[in-house]
């Protein structure tokens, strides 16, 4: 009888623990109305958390955080216009395409946006014009608030402080240095650069002459290697 009582009391254990997330399931709440009815897809704190799909007035299919659209979805309205792209905390942000169903036809906007607001069109990536005696470069947008170009120069893993004759042009803006780093700030986009040096080669053996020529159209702060 102890057997049987034991083992009952486990199969009910385990169907509690089984009903758990439906239970989670049905208190994760999603913070925008027009899709709050229903939600399916992961869940944290009772908020929709992931990837997930929330439905109402309109439907939205992709990630959230904290119970907002949040990373990378589709949002479909009611009246079918759609928006493709990139969201943060419920908010268009970043790249997407936005397509609406006009009378005369569909209308589509491609490119950024922030805070539900269309910016215009992605901006061209980084090009280089003219490049001699650089084995390698990258570009990488920072993050700061600044329209500023910072130039960092390497060699063999470590920053290259053995350089002669630097002759740094810009298109726009006001000459800067940060520690090594040296560069424009106050920049007007899109802008073109040009940098000139002597420096050894990777084996100190002689002396090379660099040129490095490029243009960057998106505004922001931004970081330029060079490695030689």
């Amino acid at each position: 009888m102890l057997k049987k009582l034991s083992l009952a009391g486990l199969v009910l254990s385990l169907l509690a623990l089984l009903s758990l997330p439906v239970l989670a399931q049905k208190k994760c709440k999603v913070l925008v109305k027009e899709i709050s009815e229903q939600y399916h897809g992961k869940c944290k704190n009772g908020l929709a958390k992931g990837k997930g799909k929330a439905e109402g007035v309109d439907t939205y299919t992709g990630h959230f955080k904290a119970g907002y659209p949040d990373g990378k979805g589709t949002y479909v309205w009611a009246n079918g216009d759609s928006y493709v792209g990139e969201w943060v905390m419920g908010k268009r942000s970043g790249t997407g395409v936005l397509t609406l169903h006009l009378s005369k036809g569909d209308s589509i906007l491609n490119g950024l946006w922030e805070d539900d607001k269309y910016l215009g069109p992605v901006p061209p990536k980084p090009k280089v014009i003219h490049s001699s005696s650089v084995d390698r470069y990258t570009f990488v947008k920072t993050g700061g608030l600044r329209n500023r170009v910072l130039i960092d120069v390497f060699q063999n893993g470590s920053r290259n402080t053995d350089i002669n004759d630097l002759i740094v042009y810009s298109s726009s803006g006001t000459k800067t240095n940060l520690g090594y780093s040296f560069g424009y700030e106050f920049v007007n986009f899109p802008v073109t650069m040009k940098v000139n040096y002597y420096t050894f080669n990777k084996l100190h053996t002689a002396k090379i002459y660099v040129r490095f020529e490029f243009t960057i159209s998106e505004p922001g702060d931004w970081r330029v290697t060079i490695i030689n």
